[in-house]
């Protein structure tokens, strides 16, 4: 669907936070969910109630060097933005939900100011307590919040992803940043999986030469823990050493 058929974003989400007795509300995206290769990243913004650019709305709706040209408005237009990433190899030990909720508290804890309540894009709440949590279906193209932190959070992913390119040029990270594609699944066969691969996915199967590289995640807490009460004490664990890993850009 083209962005001139999509009504724009608008505050209407977070006025209706603010009557309920938020005074900062933050929107939140994730990007590189369904990558192979590179971190989940996760952004943050705090907008406020101001106009929005012209033509914002979710990231994917844009071509590239319209989401550059919305990244560098938006940049001088947010109140604040911060960005969170989780890496493959905390992927690979967490898994995909708690991996999101890592890096979306990297980068909500990243802000000048905690929010206190924040508008998260889709119908799963992956944050949890003790944040207040407003979920919103495509909220990527209706929240401005929501759409500035997509954009932003896509823009400097794509371009982590293109700064690995010439070191691994046969994947051409440029082009796929990470996400399958022939020319990705067939380096993948030819030169098996970097450092920088998510090993414990199902891919891997596909890839005979490379299989024994496949790991494998047991519930964390080891043996005779809940798998839910693993999960949280591993996402916990993690966060512990967030500081050196968030970025505010």
């Amino acid at each position: 669907m083209p962005p001139s058929s999509v009504p724009p974003p608008t505050h209407g989400v977070e006025r209706s936070l603010r009557r309920a007795g938020a005074t900062v509300v933050a929107g939140v995206d994730e990007v590189g969910r369904g990558a192979w290769a590179g971190p989940v990243t996760v952004g943050a913004a705090v907008t406020g109630l101001r106009r929005p650019p012209q033509g914002l709305t979710d990231s994917k709706l844009l071509t590239p060097p319209r989401r550059q040209e919305m990244a560098a408005e938006l940049e001088g237009w947010v109140s604040s933005f911060s960005l969170g990433h989780a890496w493959p190899e905390e992927i690979d030990e967490l898994g995909m939900t708690a991996a999101l909720r890592l890096a979306a508290v990297r980068a909500l804890e990243s802000l000048p100011v905690r929010p206190d309540a924040v508008i998260l894009d889709g119908k799963h709440d992956y944050l949890g307590l003790p944040w207040r949590v407003r979920t919103v279906i495509k909220g990527d193209q209706s929240c401005v919040a929501v759409a500035a932190a997509s954009v932003l959070a896509k823009v400097r992913r794509d371009a982590l992803m293109a700064e690995l390119a010439p070191q691994y040029a046969a994947f051409a990270f440029q082009d796929n940043v990470g996400y399958p594609s022939p020319v990705h699944r067939a380096a993948l066969v030819e030169h098996g999986p970097t450092p920088h691969h998510r090993v414990s996915w199902a891919y891997m199967d596909a890839l005979p030469r490379w299989r024994h590289l496949k790991k494998t995640r047991l519930p964390a807490g080891g043996p005779g823990t809940f798998p839910e009460q693993g999960l949280m004490e591993a996402s916990a664990g993690a966060e512990q050493g967030a500081e050196q890993l968030q970025i505010t850009w």
